[in-house]
């Protein structure tokens, strides 16, 4: 049977981010947490593959203890098990320490439950929006990387290939590679499933395994949290809101309100922006 880990992130809702302007970072306190969005597709695109083919579906996340709170949603939509890998000594990880923690809990994960066969990130999380730690994760564990996958065509339990779409600014790639690989999702890749009533029950009773770095016995402390983070942010703003003149044109026919259009652009100095006269 497939193994296949999926890897989340629970993040503020974005729609309500709030920066703090005084130590440039985000305040969480008071504001919803939610799945990461595109790690829900990844977690979707696991457990239509487990419809289909049959496969025990992990979900990891390194965060605080109310990071639970995820795991269990991921558990009510049919994950079989749940690892929140938190601990002070994690805090303050960059992508670089992150994909060395969640790349420890993969290989401790298929230590406790059999081999990986395919582990899902999504494309980048919604507060850091680097896309990093996913292919930093497959990098650390020697996978075969899909990035940006709209869609999984076909797996092949017995010869262990599996067939994506990949978007790219020209258009789709098809591949074709041997497992285990890692995959980052994008939004295209499937509809999120909602949750069943049985799956809700499961998930209101099931605890998430916690694992912190007394399970880690030969991590390298060096590597992980603020320690191990060369990166840091420097600076945080929300931009502030501009006054944009608008102009409003109308017309029923298109040919007139394309020389509206132009004349208007003429009179807005638009030739003296684009350098197109001096």
């Amino acid at each position: 049977m497939l193994h296949i880990v999926v890897c989340i992130k629970q993040v503020p809702d974005s729609r309500e981010i709030r920066i703090d302007p005084v130590n440039n970072t985000l305040i969480r306190q008071g504001v919803p947490s939610i799945v990461n969005f595109y790690d829900m597709h990844g977690l979707e695109a696991a457990l239509q593959i487990k419809d289909q083919y049959g496969a025990r579906v992990t979900v990891v996340t390194m965060g605080p203890p109310p990071a639970e709170k995820a795991l269990k949603e991921c558990i009510s939509l049919g994950a079989d098990e749940a690892v929140l890998v938190t601990d002070r000594g994690f805090a303050g990880a960059d992508t670089l320490a992150t994909s060395y923690v969640v790349a420890k809990t993969i290989q401790k994960a298929a230590e406790t439950w059999g081999p990986v066969d395919l582990v899902f990130c999504g494309k980048q999380t919604l507060d850091g929006d680097t896309g990093q730690v996913g292919p930093g994760i497959a990098c650390r564990l020697d996978l075969e990387q899909l990035t940006y996958v709209v869609k999984v065509e076909e797996v092949d339990p017995v010869n262990r290939t599996i067939k994506v779409h990949r978007a790219l600014e020209d258009g789709v790639e098809v591949v074709r590679t041997k497992m285990p690989a890692l995959i980052t999702a994008l939004k295209e890749m499937n509809k999120v499933r909602r949750a069943t009533l049985p799956g809700m029950i499961r998930a209101a009773r099931y605890k998430p395994i916690v694992w912190t770095t007394a399970d880690f016995p030969d991590i390298d402390r060096s590597k992980i949290g603020l320690k191990g983070s060369p990166t840091i942010v420097a600076k945080t703003w929300v931009p502030e809101p501009r006054k944009i003149d608008c102009t409003f044109l109308e017309d029923d026919d298109p040919k007139r309100l394309a020389e509206k259009l132009g004349e208007a652009l003429w009179e807005k100095e638009l030739p003296k922006k684009m350098g197109w006269v001096s």
